[in-house]
């Protein structure tokens, strides 16, 4: 059996290879699990009420879309957090976002664009974003965020014929797994260089309720404040982070008319929409900020640990806001097989999140640290990476 040729570049996927490396015994009697962001903080107390309210729902064909209940909740949202007027048929409501990162290059990549189009994306990436692009045919262009760049990428350095050539640029903000924020000078500078180029953003904002003190600012936002082409910017988004629900599956995005018509038309026929009863819940989720503003404090009180913990390390960078630490090492793979073995806290190598470009991995000098576990756990688990790897 042939199998397509541009599926050779696939990244190699990120956890089957991390329980390879790690796959050797621990002389440690307890395991803290630092690898995965899946929240570990409580989910509103409000979501099995909605759920038993709601059963009969699981018995019917769901809405495709979004009940008008859920996007008029998402709508509600958007205005709340970024003053931005967007009507129903410029949401569609999605099983978390990484379905709608991956079929929104299905729907809105161009075929050609001076030959071969391209699709941009940050290094280190979601792995999504590689996937999309190899499966339209597209050119993944990787481009590093490093210290450098502010662990942002750096758009602007490509050469004029690469940025002549893109389609998509996905930029995550605030960043996985740095935890950067791109302020709104970025965001102008990108969305300005879009329209010089004509190509669209792809704005993951999944980590955007989790932040020290300052929200940062959408993609959309100020598209719209700069009078940008409507068609511009889509951005994406989750509750499995801003509510503590990474198992109910529920995100939207949201942007132009035509890109959300072009949206929806794939969804009609290879994207499967989510259970109505669980559309109930998302929709009071999307409603309710006093279990968002008690769940951000609860990550604010982990920046303050992890900035105790580490604050005197050389390159220790304290994320502005998402909920992982991007930790210098010598070499993540080493850094953390000792972890593992000697005390048993399992993190994740940065170069599994990066890919080789030009010779070199932006991540293999890196380890990612989710802190999501609760507090006492995670600061026991980062103590143990101090000692054990900073001495």
């Amino acid at each position: 059996m042939v199998f397509p040729e541009r599926f050779s570049d696939l990244p190699a996927a990120t956890w089957p290879r991390l329980r390879a490396l790690l796959d050797v015994p621990t002389q440690a009697s307890e395991t803290i699990n630092m690898t995965i962001g899946e929240p570990r903080h409580a989910f509103p107390a409000f979501v099995g009420d909605i759920l038993a309210a709601n059963l009969s729902g699981f018995g019917k064909y769901p809405e495709n879309y979004g009940t008008a209940d859920l996007l008029g909740a998402i709508g509600g949202f958007l205005k709340r957090r970024y003053d931005l007027d967007v009507p129903n048929d410029c949401i569609l409501a999605l099983n978390g976002t990484r379905e709608g990162l991956y079929n929104a290059a299905m729907a809105l990549c161009r075929e050609e664009k001076h030959g071969q189009p391209v699709i941009l994306t940050p290094n280190p990436f979601y792995q999504v974003y590689a996937v999309a692009a190899l499966s339209v045919g597209a050119e993944p262009v990787y481009v590093p965020a490093t210290e450098d760049s502010g662990h942002l990428p750096d758009y602007h350095a490509l050469p004029t014929d690469v940025l002549d050539r893109t389609a998509i640029a996905y930029a995550c903000s605030p960043a996985n797994p740095q935890g950067a924020v791109a302020d709104a000078d970025y965001w102008r500078a990108l969305i300005t260089l879009a329209e010089k180029h004509d190509f669209i953003i792809f704005a993951d904002e999944c980590y955007s309720e989790i932040y020290r003190d300052t929200p940062p600012p959408g993609a959309l936002q100020i598209a719209r404040a700069m009078g940008a082409h409507p068609e511009r910017v889509v951005i994406f988004h989750s509750l499995s982070k801003r509510s503590n629900l990474p198992g109910l599956r529920s995100g939207f995005c949201a942007g132009g008319p035509q890109s959300m018509a072009r949206l929806r038309s794939l969804r009609a026929f290879a994207g499967p929409p989510l259970p109505e009863p669980l559309q109930a819940v998302a929709a009071a989720a999307w409603a309710d900020e006093d279990h968002v503003i008690a769940n951000r404090a609860l990550y604010q009180q982990k920046y303050e640990i992890a900035d105790e913990v580490f604050g005197n390390i050389k390159g220790y960078r304290s994320p502005q806001a998402g909920f992982f630490l991007w930790l210098p090492v010598e070499d993540g793979e080493e850094a953390a097989v000792r972890l593992w073995q000697e005390t048993g806290v399992r993190v994740l190598p940065g170069a599994y999140l990066s890919k080789d470009a030009n010779g070199l991995n932006p991540g293999k000098h890196y380890i990612r640290v989710a802190m999501v576990a609760p507090e006492q756990e995670m600061q026991r688990g980062l103590t143990l990476i101090r000692s054990c790897l900073y001495g």
